[in-house]
């Protein structure tokens, strides 16, 4: 309990709000994307449906040159920004290393809230999380990236669906589903990076902070359901 209070003590209660709406904002609009996209189209829903359709193609193409083309282009985004967040990683690690030089810099920029050595470090701890959570989602979407080429490269020839009157939509079911999970994980690391710049204006103060975890929602919840892009894609 004492080392709970400790932990508590370190800052000042509306930062700790900030970092529960923070959490709470981040994890609540997950559910919410999810729940929604049941009921509304999403961006994640309505491609889902376009990688379904993609899958039962496949089945009737005797060369799936263009296939596996497709497959390993869709793997190169979160394998670029899985290196990316890596070179990240390692710069945030190399500031906790000079917190004391970086904390005078920090100082020194207009509106920054001024914070001991301790409260900046906490904030670069909180960014370091962000960006190892991007990193993990960003691998595991290129392994089903991965499950999904096996999947293209497994299933029978076209013919063979012909022959031997072979049912295309459980393939065109699993595969898509698949690919499907690829994007979503992609998406979760894309959505972790739009938070890490929500998380960057804790530096200015907790109530840029909150200001900006709201406005990084609403943006992202105006991307998937009210984007342009959508209503082609429903049209």
């Amino acid at each position: 309990m004492n080392t709970l209070l400790k932990v508590i003590a370190l800052l000042p209660w509306i930062d700790w709000v900030a970092v529960v709406v923070f959490f709470g904002g981040w994890s609540g609009y997950a559910w919410f994307a999810r729940d929604r996209a049941r009921t509304r189209p999403s961006i994640l829903a309505s491609t889902n449906r376009v990688r379904r359709q993609w899958m039962l193609q496949t089945t009737y193409r005797s060369v799936r040159v263009l296939d596996g083309s497709v497959v390993q282009n869709l793997s190169t985004s979160p394998s670029f920004f899985a290196s990316t967040t890596v070179l990240i990683i390692g710069g945030l690690l190399a500031v906790l290393g000079t917190s004391d030089k970086a904390t005078e810099l920090v100082r020194e920029i207009p509106f920054a809230a001024a914070n001991s050595v301790l409260i900046f470090d906490l904030k670069l701890i909180l960014l370091l999380g962000v960006f190892v959570y991007a990193f993990f989602r960003f691998t595991w979407s290129m392994r089903q990236y991965t499950f999904g080429a096996l999947l293209v490269a497994a299933a029978p020839e076209a013919s063979q669906f012909e022959e031997q009157g072979l049912p295309r939509d459980p393939f065109a079911d699993k595969a898509g589903r698949v690919m499907g999970l690829a994007a979503e994980t992609f998406n979760d690391g894309l959505r972790a990076y739009y938070m890490a710049f929500a998380a960057v204006s804790w530096f200015f103060s907790p109530v840029a902070f909150m200001i900006g975890t709201a406005g990084v929602i609403y943006i992202l919840y105006n991307r998937e359901f009210h984007s342009e892009v959508l209503d082609i894609l429903n049209s």
